[in-house]
């Protein structure tokens, strides 16, 4: 299993932007995929941003052009950087591994981290 731990989250206005951090136990190299999911207040849980360990990224049609993932191997370290921020960007972001263990997907989930966007 791999553990995670989230910081970055905060309040900001609307325009402004945070930088989300998830350090895993192990090398993210031997990760196949780490990313974010977020949890509006009263809406369901939805899949943010994702990134491989060969560097392939994807976003939510929401985000495209304002959040970017990305990776530092040395640190075992994944960030979302999220600019122009608006208020249906607050959420609880909760950061996940997923690795395939002998042909079944795990998936482990960090403590989570909010982040309100609001003037």
């Amino acid at each position: 299993q791999v553990q995670l731990v989230e910081s970055g989250g905060g309040l900001v206005q609307p325009g402004g932007s945070l930088r989300l951090s998830c350090a895993a136990s192990a090398s993210i190299f031997s990760i196949d995929a780490m990313g974010w999911y977020r949890q509006p207040p009263g809406k369901q849980r939805e899949l943010v941003a994702t990134i491989t360990s060969t560097g392939s990224t994807t976003y939510a049609d929401s985000v495209k052009g304002r959040f970017t993932i990305s990776g530092d191997n040395a640190k075992n370290t994944v960030y979302l950087q999220m600019n122009s921020l608006k208020p249906e960007d607050t959420a609880v972001y909760y950061c996940y591994a997923r690795k395939g263990v002998r042909g079944v997907v795990a998936t482990n989930w960090g403590q989570g981290t909010q982040v309100t966007v609001s003037s």
